[in-house]
């Protein structure tokens, strides 16, 4: 019997980690192999422009679902990128006017913006999923200090605050998806030129877009943490899960 305790506490201890997405494998199917698709590819002597297309947008979906198919959870952002790209395709496929890809850039991170300004009117609002990620933060010393030092209302302030920012980093996205389908998709759809540009747009999307956006979620972040080592009198190091 002795030998076997052993045995039955060794899995567990020797369970492996979740396994961490590529950001490697993720731009290349993402964003480089599709840009190169469609700018190099799209020619007749190549794979044709309808063909090219579907080649390009297919990584990304494949992607995505593979992702899905190996963690085993359904992931909303995840989710709402295949429904864009499947949307892109669309599009492009049934040679509908360039307005309404840029639309449809548009429409997405405009609908997280609203979103999150919604979700300030019910119990739960979404700047808890972005910002106050409990794997991360020391959520229940951060609440104690509040309740200690009487700053839960300014706490809350801070909060409606952030989700504003949040807010204002999807429409500055949403404005820039917007502007930058409208400025470089001016060919007509279903011609090689049109691809050219649809690779091109992909291309630009992160410098352009992500970016920016990027940067002001940063500076949120750097604004909340600020916010609760003030109001809690706790450290960062303290609010901040140590590892």
């Amino acid at each position: 019997m002795d030998n076997q305790d052993p045995q039955i506490t060794e899995p567990n201890a020797s369970q492996p980690p979740e396994k961490q997405e590529s950001l490697l494998l993720n731009l290349a199917c993402n964003l480089l192999v599709p840009t190169l698709i469609l700018t190099k590819l799209s020619g007749e002597e190549y794979l044709g422009i309808k063909m090219a297309i579907l080649v390009a947008l297919s990584f990304p979906l494949i992607y995505g679902l593979h992702d899905f198919i190996n963690r085993q959870k359904i992931n909303f952002f995840s989710g709402l990128g295949l429904v864009s790209v499947a949307l892109t395709g669309g599009i492009s496929l049934m040679e509908l006017d360039a307005i309404y890809i840029a639309i449809k850039e548009a429409t997405i991170p405009a609908i997280f913006g609203l979103a999150t300004l919604l979700s300030l009117k019910t119990s739960q609002p979404l700047i808890h999923t972005f910002m106050l990620n409990e794997a991360v933060l020391n959520m229940p010393e951060i609440k104690l200090a509040l309740q200690k030092n009487g700053r839960q209302t300014e706490f809350d302030r801070l909060l409606v605050n952030a989700s504003w920012i949040l807010a204002g980093s999807f429409f500055l996205s949403s404005t820039l998806n917007y502007l930058l389908a409208i400025i470089i998709l001016t060919a007509d759809p279903g011609t090689v030129a049109f691809n050219e540009q649809l690779g091109k747009m992909t291309a630009l999307s992160f410098p352009v877009i992500a970016l920016p956006a990027m940067l002001v979620l940063i500076g949120n972040l750097f604004y909340v943490f600020k916010g609760i080592t003030k109001l809690t009198n706790l450290s960062l190091e303290e609010i901040v899960k140590q590892k």
